[in-house]
């Protein structure tokens, strides 16, 4: 039997420096040396736990001073659960990281010239924030390392939490989460508590057995709540679950369903069934109102989207004769809002049911002057595209964390527009794209948003001006 490799520690490591996921940065022997769960000015011993060729991941097992921009996290969860890496970091210092990685991939990735950052637009809130949580049960709960060594047998291993990062199989019991309102943990923990009363099987998404999948909250500013439920049968325990739910939450205007017997949890092909109340909630911004439902996409946290949108906006500086494109528009948020400024807006998405979303918001608000197309962004804008609905004065382009795809960035190049305004969620591909674009549009300003407090996450709105 070939022996265990015996663990490799690096003693007393000071982290001099925070990386954009999270982790903090050390050397030891002039290797980087990424350590989770510390911020600068930790020193401490560290368990090595992977090995590349360039740098070393680790985990800390000793420390010997605890830095001083640490504070106590809120959530009884962190340091397990991965979802809010920062929580351990004064809130002052949170931002300042953002700003330093937004400007460290533009200038490391992009090698584009910019002016002073301004100061990163902080949220109003640090908790509470999120308006969608989604959780998934599971009949594998994870068992910490002490519940391991205590040799005990855990007959009920039933779980109603997050995904323990690296592991799909693996599900964290969560009891309590400060990123929603916490009517969500008390939902979340009145459907947990009845499921087990009632035996319905959680879900094993190894052996693919048992009914109950994924569990989604939503809410608005106005304190209305969405939940879809995805099972795999509507099972008459099910219905009575869902009967409970109704009469026990009368905050829930829209409550659903899904039927799911596919390998995965995904929902994009899986269709919503309306168990009670509407389809929809609805969100209002400057008096719009935008129809939300379980598949739709609406940015995560209402109150910064709001700030976020009116910085896109400043940027945009629309005339009222512009015609204005917003890419990658899901149900016409951004479209929508800047409408009454320009001639025309056109809206372009990939996700079908996105724009028809998009068409009914643009009806409800009275909007006639927005039109909404569906299909690949790359096959979209072509010659015979602008043609038809004439070339952009501005584009609006807020893609996913991929980026834009090669071709896009080219079409962009090739429109003519005055104005590019590029929104990002991810400042290492956007730094990419505007180094393409930097052929023919300038870097004017840049201005990143906290949409995402106690996470590493931040948005990023850049403005681009036609080159002379």
């Amino acid at each position: 039997m070939r022996a265990k490799k015996p663990t490799q520690v690096y003693n007393s490591l000071e982290i001099t420096a925070m990386a954009s996921d999270g982790y903090g940065i050390a050397r030891h022997e002039g290797m980087v040396v990424f350590v989770e769960h510390t911020v600068t000015g930790d020193v401490v011993d560290v368990r090595i736990t992977k090995k590349k060729s360039g740098f070393r991941q680790g985990t800390p097992i000793l420390f010997h001073k605890k830095s001083e921009l640490r504070v106590e996290p809120v959530c009884a969860h962190f340091g397990v659960c991965g979802g809010c890496k920062w929580q351990s970091l004064a809130y002052e210092d949170q931002l300042g990281h953002k700003a330093r990685q937004v400007y460290d991939a533009f200038k490391r990735i992009g090698k584009i010239e910019f002016p002073e950052p301004e100061v990163i637009l902080a949220a109003p809130k640090i908790y509470h924030y999120r308006n969608k949580m989604e959780y998934t049960f599971s009949s594998a709960r994870w068992l910490s390392q002490d519940e391991i060594d205590s040799g005990k047998t855990f007959e009920d291993r039933n779980a109603l939490g997050f995904h323990i990062p690296g592991r799909f199989d693996k599900i964290l019991e969560i009891e309590q989460c400060f990123l929603q309102d916490d009517l969500g943990n008390q939902i979340r923990l009145f459907i947990r508590r009845k499921a087990r009363e009632m035996s319905i099987p959680f879900f094993n998404l190894v052996s693919q057995e048992g009914n109950l999948r994924t569990l989604m909250l939503r809410n608005n500013r106005k304190g209305e709540w969405m939940l879809c439920l995805m099972v795999t049968d509507f099972s008459n325990e099910v219905k009575k679950l869902l009967e409970q739910v109704r009469d026990e939450f009368p905050q829930i205007k829209s409550l659903n369903y899904a039927i799911n017997t596919k390998r995965n949890d995904s929902m994009t092909d899986v269709d919503p069934i309306v168990f009670n109340g509407e389809p929809w909630i609805d969100e209002e911004m400057e008096g719009l109102k935008f129809r939300i439902h379980p598949k739709s996409f609406y940015q995560t946290n209402a109150d910064q989207a709001y700030a976020l949108y009116c910085k896109a906006r400043d940027y945009a500086g629309i005339k009222e004769t512009d015609v204005v494109y917003d890419l990658y528009t899901g149900t016409g948020t951004i479209a929508l809002f800047l409408a009454r400024q320009a001639a025309k807006v056109i809206g372009v998405e990939y996700v079908q049911e996105a724009v028809d979303d998009a068409l009914v918001n643009a009806e409800r608000n009275g909007i006639a002057n927005a039109e909404f197309f569906a299909g690949d962004m790359k096959d979209v804008l072509v010659d015979e595209f602008f043609k038809t609905h004439g070339k952009p004065d501005v584009i609006i382009t807020d893609p996913p964390r991929a980026g834009m795809h090669e071709d896009v960035t080219k079409r962009l190049l090739e429109s003519g527009a005055r104005r590019i305004v590029y929104v990002s969620c991810n400042a290492a591909t956007q730094a990419r794209d505007l180094a393409i674009l930097d052929s023919k549009y300038k870097v004017s300003a840049v201005q990143p948003v906290d949409m995402f407090p106690q996470t590493t996450h931040v948005e990023t709105v850049v403005q681009l001006d036609l080159r002379d």
